[in-house]
């Protein structure tokens, strides 16, 4: 992971246009080549950022530089640096990825259990399928064959639609898997990821707790 203190100002080129004036800021280079731009408040949330897999141009001029991060879509993040104050480079090794709570591993094994649930004819190929940044919660196939990644969290946000987004663009360069569908299963969906799932065409599930467990018969999951 490289991490940078900047002067800079950012452009993001794409669907919309968006343009954060000159600041110091933090920028964040991660290994899976992800490049986030984040200030010093808003919580966790970058400002801006591009999600792999995306390319790094970075051209050097007499005083600072610009770095181009482009990705497949022909979106581009343009990042014009003025002055750096702080440049590192840190290996962080293999992160042996996020353990689930009581709650959302017992809804994984719920769901994988009842994975009809879904829909009529889906079966369960594996819980916990291995992918190089973390195993995929449930992956399953629908009645025609084909392969969905399935994210379970108690309440989603906008950071598991993310999630899901990486697992999915890692499956897809499976040739046996692809093309892979997204299923994004929990107890509650903010808005604001349902609204960024189903941009990405994924598929929105809200569960029943009570329900899978067999405590209540009535309603529905969806």
């Amino acid at each position: 992971m490289r991490l940078v203190i900047a002067q800079c100002s950012v452009d993001y080129a794409g669907r919309l246009a968006a343009h954060l004036p000159s600041a110091r800021r933090l920028l964040i280079v991660k290994a899976d080549g992800s490049v986030l731009v984040h200030s010093d408040g808003g919580s966790y949330k970058p400002l801006n950022w591009m999600s792999p897999p995306c390319t790094l141009r970075q051209e050097e001029r007499a005083e600072g530089g610009v770095w181009t991060v482009a990705n497949k879509a022909g979106e581009q993040l343009i990042i014009s640096i003025e002055e750096i104050f702080h440049d590192s480079a840190h290996d962080l090794g293999v992160d042996p990825g996020l353990r689930k709570d009581g709650v959302e591993s017992h809804l994984q094994v719920l769901l994988a259990e009842q994975i009809e649930i879904l829909g009529k004819g889906w079966r369960l190929v594996r819980r916990e399928y291995p992918t190089p940044i973390g195993p995929v919660d449930i992956l399953c196939r629908d009645a025609d064959g084909g392969a969905t990644a399935v994210e379970i969290k108690r309440r989603a946000t906008i950071d598991a639609v993310e999630q899901l987004s990486r697992y999915l663009d890692l499956l897809n360069r499976d040739p046996l898997l692809a093309p892979v569908g997204g299923i994004l299963a929990a107890q509650a969906i903010a808005p604001q990821a349902r609204t960024l799932a189903e941009d990405r065409g994924m598929r929105c599930v809200v569960l029943d707790y009570d329900a899978l467990r067999g405590m209540e018969r009535e309603g529905t999951l969806f």
